[in-house]
């Protein structure tokens, strides 16, 4: 493709989304109005399907696809990762250096540690319910993970990072939140539609429909998308040199 050909369909592209930015932007309410269309829309659907954090029911639910393809961009960036910082034919691994960490260090990563994961943990299963959800409670989780090597040293968090098991459950949560959107088209129902699962009783755990389980998926795969995506820069830190000792 010759570069007048490449600028020709970026002008056409480019008038396409600038069109579609007018008139999404003449539609919209008058900027320091007290009437709030889109929050009170919002607002009734997450009541209507029984989920307490509308913030949850926007994210998993009125634009679950918008959050697809969050989840995939940061997929791909993994993916990339993990090709663009694989150990090359002219580097080699080294034992990492030992650590000197001062003891108060060592007790308050430890005694962080287990108490951080829960908190990561707490707010993925309670996403639908109270502030957070996957994405926040999955960097809390790999945060805490990495709270072994402040505190203890390398050698002690690949004992508990086996990077192969935390790549395929990437995958695994990528690929949860497309079946989940595939149920819906196989039930009858739009993609990703939250018509699969009763919505429950309103404020507990089991409400909500799918929104929990979506939530769920992105845990996951934000989980292990931080704690491989750590280890690749980790190691090209701490193990990998070139043969000539650089």
């Amino acid at each position: 493709m010759s570069r007048r050909l490449r600028l020709w369909v970026l002008a056409v592209g480019g008038l396409g989304v600038a069109a579609l930015y007018v008139a999404a932007a003449l539609r919209l309410p008058g900027f320091g109005t007290a009437h709030h269309p889109y929050g009170t829309r919002a607002v009734a659907a997450s009541l209507s399907r029984r989920t307490a954090n509308v913030i949850s029911s926007v994210n998993f639910d009125l634009r679950a696809f918008d959050t697809l393809g969050e989840e995939s961009i940061l997929f791909g960036s993994v993916l990339g990762t993990v090709v663009l910082l694989r150990q090359t034919r002219d580097e080699r691994e080294v034992p990492p250096a030992p650590a000197r960490v001062a003891p108060a260090v060592r007790r308050y990563a430890m005694l962080t540690l287990p108490v951080a994961l829960l908190v990561g943990l707490y707010v993925i299963a309670h996403g639908q319910l109270s502030p957070g959800g996957g994405f926040q409670g999955g960097v809390v989780v790999a945060t805490a993970l990495h709270l072994l090597y402040i505190g203890a040293d390398y050698r002690a968090l690949e004992r508990i990072r086996p990077v192969g098991l935390y790549e395929v459950g990437d995958a695994a949560g990528e690929a949860a939140f497309l079946l989940l959107g595939a149920a819906g088209v196989l039930s009858g129902s739009a993609f990703l539609a939250n018509t699969l699962l009763p919505y429950g009783t309103f404020n507990t755990l089991a409400s909500g429909g799918t929104v929990p389980l979506l939530n769920a998926a992105v845990g996951i795969e934000v989980a292990c998308a931080v704690v491989v995506l750590l280890a690749r820069f980790l190691d090209q830190a701490v193990e990998i040199e070139e043969e000539n000792g650089r």
